[in-house]
């Protein structure tokens, strides 16, 4: 028996709320999640009341039982959340999603991510408690408390042990604030960037400028899964899963920071379960979405999924090569989590979709194959690789 997501599931619609920065949005973060899907039954033609299965991460607070009451569903099949906090299960929500619909319990489900960091604080800041636990307790007394401050540490040692400079880092931001200018749902559209005024930015932990880090927003994402069969009878074009990979590497997530492979984004092995499940190739990949809390950890991601040696970065790493359409990988099409929206990037798994739909403002040339990598440096971290109907094999 082959064990394998790999055409046998589809996205066929995606929805989203207005993308704001955070504290700014008037809605409450349920109502949010409940728009993104309407939104996204709307893209997909069909009727919210088909929806029996919930899927995602990061410990949202929109529980599936109260969106299945809401959106009036007969009965509630499937819900499911990914371990681990921030990005790292951005793509993971989608194959939970997608493995429910293939082991049949479930016919239509929804991944999705809401956020209203003006009703409940913003993500990941400290809170007024008194006591640490895990991780925190080995780096909060000693003054690192925030995600930049830790995650700093893994991609400094990565630049020192292959070389690679400042102007990589940069060559992200500005592909992403790129891209942007074509997109009129990112927070950034109209405000563009230029090489000056990222290096005149300030330090927030060196090596990250204020340019090098995700913005933090209020709004919502979603998308709508069906069984692969189903797919061409409904009103967009859709987008196959290929394949879908989360886990993390041997101790990666050590205490006190002390795993093995320090200066990694937590890929290796993930990728290669990825590219196996796919049966495709880093070659084979035309745009790439990869999650940037940080655009060290982009460096880091990229490489480790393949698409060029850590020693070449610098090489890789040009402006010109990420933008669409001609560069020779485009990057973040979208905006990414930079100049988009920090959806905790399943904004990126939306911009995949419209990359294969051929609908994106900054279409790839090359769009059969689209790869998006969740939150890196975290562990669990996931992702996923969409195509094509050719790219699927489906018929």
């Amino acid at each position: 028996m082959s064990r394998t997501l790999k055409g046998q599931v589809a996205i066929v619609g995606v929805g989203e709320t207005v993308y704001r920065k955070h504290g700014q949005s008037p809605d409450a973060e349920f109502k949010m999640a409940l728009v993104a899907i309407l939104r996204a039954c709307e893209d997909a033609g069909i009727a919210p009341r088909e929806i029996d299965g919930f899927a995602s991460y990061g410990e949202d607070r929109s529980e599936a039982t109260r969106l299945a009451a809401a959106l009036g569903l007969p009965r509630l099949r499937s819900a499911t959340m990914q371990w681990g906090g921030g990005g790292g299960g951005s793509c993971a929500a989608v194959a939970n999603g997608a493995a429910a619909i293939v082991s049949g319990q479930a016919d239509c489900v929804v991944a999705f991510r809401s956020l209203a960091q003006g009703q409940y604080g913003r993500f990941g800041r400290s809170s007024a408690s008194g006591t640490v636990s895990g991780e925190r307790a080995y780096l909060v007394p000693y003054g690192v408390i925030s995600p930049p401050q830790r995650f700093a540490m893994r991609v400094r040692r990565y630049m020192h042990e292959y070389g690679v400079r400042q102007e990589a880092l940069r060559a992200i931001a500005l592909a992403s604030y790129h891209h942007a200018q074509s997109n009129p749902r990112a927070v950034m559209h109209g405000k563009p960037l230029e090489s000056e005024q990222y290096d005149a930015s300030r330090w927030i932990v060196e090596p990250f400028h204020l340019f090098d880090c995700c913005m933090e927003n209020d709004g919502a994402a979603a998308v709508v899964m069906v069984p692969a069969e189903r797919s061409r009878e409904l009103a967009s074009k859709p987008a196959y899963l290929l394949g879908v990979a989360s886990g993390s590497s041997y101790r990666f997530a050590t205490h006190a920071h002390n795993s093995p492979a320090y200066a990694s984004a937590n890929f290796v092995t993930v990728a290669e379960d990825l590219y196996r499940m796919a049966g495709v190739g880093p070659s084979d990949v035309g745009v790439v979405q990869s999650y940037e809390n940080f655009t060290g950890g982009v460096v880091m991601a990229l490489a480790e999924h393949g698409l060029f040696r850590p020693e070449d970065a610098n090489a890789f790493l040009r402006l010109e090569n990420l933008t669409a359409p001609d560069g020779r990988l485009p990057l973040n099409t979208s905006g990414g989590n930079l100049a988009e929206c920090y959806m905790h990037g399943f904004e990126q798994v939306i911009e995949a979709v419209r990359q294969v739909r051929g609908t994106s403002t900054s279409q790839a040339k090359r769009n059969d194959v689209a790869l998006v990598i969740g939150g890196p440096m975290v562990a669990p971290a996931s992702s996923l690789l969409l195509g094509s109907a050719a790219a699927a094999g489906v018929n």
